[in-house]
């Protein structure tokens, strides 16, 4: 079987355009679950079974396309990244075995439970102060930004303890991961690349100098701990180490301030939600569960076929681009019953795919949980009237992955 046909999804589909996907991602499970999108040149997934049964079977769906510039590099940009000694690949995400699992062993041995449980007070330390700037930012009753006070800085000052890196570096790092999601998962102008290829030759150089400090001075933190093990014979070379931290400066905060920017939203505009948890704060551990499944900062992921396969009835060829939309998958009715609509007490929200599924599970999903439920429960125990600035609706930033939006205007409303 080929692709359906029932309805014309290159005139009326702009994988960039996440600002009210939902409608159409349901017509596409309904309608053409699986259909090439010659503007994109990406076949385009939207079941859950189907996108769990590509994750699952790595060996025909490489990742090696998961980092992949959805718009290749302009020529200066090329340039710019060549002269500045740019050679980042991928730290997991686009890697393939056995070179998968011989650096996630590495990387799981030190960037797991026992880490993120050391750090918990640091956490609960982080978001107060966040939320003590929020507070002062909202003092005269006016509308705030969620996003540019908390939802932004928290997520970095968390990873940056894990990864030993000073608070004064956090501005830039931010800056460097939203550099890094631009090249990869927007279509930049030419122009637009050029800065973009300076952030990139900028972050990598940081990598670098990070490295060579803590072979000259361990501390207690990630970098280090990869360091070690290296010297004790662990099989990970100084540029696959380098490719680790590359990918988890990003990942490990970017998805997570967007998690936590969408979740405000989402609880904002579900009040019967937001009621409930701060009735029974032991609500929250499900409820992110939930938001991770109804509002995932991550709403599409890639994969390449190596071979000619069939997915869900309609026949690939060897060499398929597929973009896996997770997003619609996580609110597929054949999985979730009335998917459309957040229910924090369901029983699986749990089997989302926000944090993919298979050998490239997210890494870091303990503490992005964690991180969602300090903050969750400590916003609702100081702000429980808090809403959303009247009028205000959230506009996202152009991206085929990453469901970013531009500002989270609240106001705080009366404290108990």
């Amino acid at each position: 079987m080929n692709a359906i046909d029932g309805i014309q999804p290159a005139d009326t589909y702009d994988p960039f355009d996440l600002n009210k996907p939902h409608a159409q991602w349901k017509t596409f499970r309904e309608e053409c679950p699986i259909f090439y999108h010659e503007p994109s040149g990406y076949w385009v997934v939207s079941r859950y079974e189907d996108i769990k049964a590509i994750f699952d079977d790595w060996k025909c769906f490489s990742s090696e396309n998961a980092q992949k510039p959805m718009r290749p590099m302009s020529e200066a940009g090329k340039k710019i990244l060549k002269d500045g000694g740019f050679t980042a690949y991928s730290g997991l995400t686009a890697r393939v075995p056995p070179d998968h699992t011989r650096i996630r062993k590495v990387a799981q041995s030190c960037f797991g439970p026992r880490r993120f449980k050391s750090i918990e007070p640091r956490i609960e330390e982080i978001v107060k102060t966040h939320l003590d700037k929020l507070e002062e930012a909202g003092k005269n009753g006016g509308p705030v930004n969620f996003w540019e006070i908390v939802a932004f800085p928290v997520p970095a000052h968390v990873l940056f303890t894990l990864m030993g890196i000073p608070d004064e570096d956090v501005p830039k790092i931010k800056q460097y991961g939203m550099s890094r999601g631009k090249m990869t998962w927007s279509d930049l102008s030419d122009e637009e690349m050029i800065p973009v290829a300076h952030d990139m030759v900028a972050y990598w150089k940081y990598i670098h100098d990070l490295l060579d400090m803590r072979r000259a001075n361990p501390g207690d933190d990630f970098p280090s701990d990869l360091l070690r093990l290296q010297s004790e014979g662990a099989e990970i070379t100084d540029e696959e180490i380098a490719g680790l931290l590359y990918s988890t400066l990003f990942a490990g905060h970017e998805t997570t301030s967007t998690f936590m920017g969408n979740y405000v939203l989402t609880m904002m505009e579900n009040r019967d939600a937001w009621e409930a948890i701060k009735a029974d704060p032991g609500l929250i551990p499900n409820a992110v569960e939930e938001m991770l499944r109804y509002t995932p900062s991550v709403v599409g992921w890639r994969r390449k076929a190596r071979h000619a396969t069939t997915v869900g009835g309609v026949d690939l060829p060897a060499g398929a681009e597929v973009l896996m939309i997770t997003g619609s998958a996580n609110r597929d009715e054949a999985q979730f019953p009335e998917g459309e609509t957040l229910d924090i007490t369901r029983d699986n929200a749990r089997t989302h795919l926000s944090f993919g599924y298979g050998i490239h599970y997210c890494l870091g999903f303990q503490l992005a949980k964690m991180e969602a439920q300090i903050l969750l429960r400590q916003l609702s125990e100081r702000f429980p009237n808090l809403r959303l600035a009247p009028g205000f609706e959230a506009q996202y930033h152009r991206n085929i992955s990453f469901r970013v939006p531009t500002s989270v205007m609240v106001e705080l409303g009366d404290r108990p």
